[in-house]
């Protein structure tokens, strides 16, 4: 059993993440959604980012710190597009995090990553918020620092392709992502 917590979207903490976070306790996991936005939700990315604009980054880094305040050491760090800018800001913080799992978009691996720490990278192919360059960068920090990357692209898929919501949603490469996940959680 692993502890995850899943940081959401631009657009809020919506059905997709808790739907996934459901998932992931069905298959036995401790899961926390933290709402980083104090309730509000966006239909599009424009507006998540006026959301974010009116919340202030500092806020919504500052609620996630403030949410794994109380979990294990070990806890996993997940985040879904926006959500993974959340974990690379508090990823450095957590040198003992169980794995690092990057839904949507990339983070920077910090420089106190730990040798042998599992990250797993799921985005669409192409995809602006995991462009490749990005995705090559962690890919040699992983490497530099001995962290265990796993990246899986999904050709075709639109950015929000795990969202059910969303015109992007892939059912096929959605599946196959939280089969994956499972797989890498377990």
């Amino acid at each position: 059993m692993a502890h995850v917590a899943l940081f959401h979207s631009v657009l809020g903490l919506r059905s997709a993440e808790l739907l996934a976070a459901e998932r992931l306790r069905g298959a036995g996991h401790e899961v926390v959604t933290p709402d980083l936005f104090g309730g509000e939700t966006a239909a599009t990315l424009d507006e998540g980012f006026r959301v974010v604009d009116r919340v202030g980054w500092a806020a919504v880094v500052a609620a996630a710190r403030e949410a794994l305040g109380g979990m294990p050491e070990e806890t996993v760090l997940a985040g879904v597009s926006m959500g993974t800018g959340v974990v690379g800001e508090v990823w450095a913080e957590r040198p003992a995090a169980g794995g690092v799992l990057l839904l949507h978009g990339v983070a920077d691996l910090p420089g106190s990553v730990r040798p042998g720490l599992r990250v797993q990278l799921h985005a669409a192919e192409p995809d602006g918020f995991a462009p490749g360059e990005r995705v090559a960068a962690l890919g040699r920090a992983a490497r530099e620092a001995g962290a265990e990357l796993e990246v899986f692209r999904y050709p075709g898929a639109g950015h929000f392709y795990t969202d059910r919501e969303l015109p992007d949603h892939d059912p096929a490469a959605a599946e196959l992502t939280w089969q994956r996940v499972l797989d890498w959680l377990g």
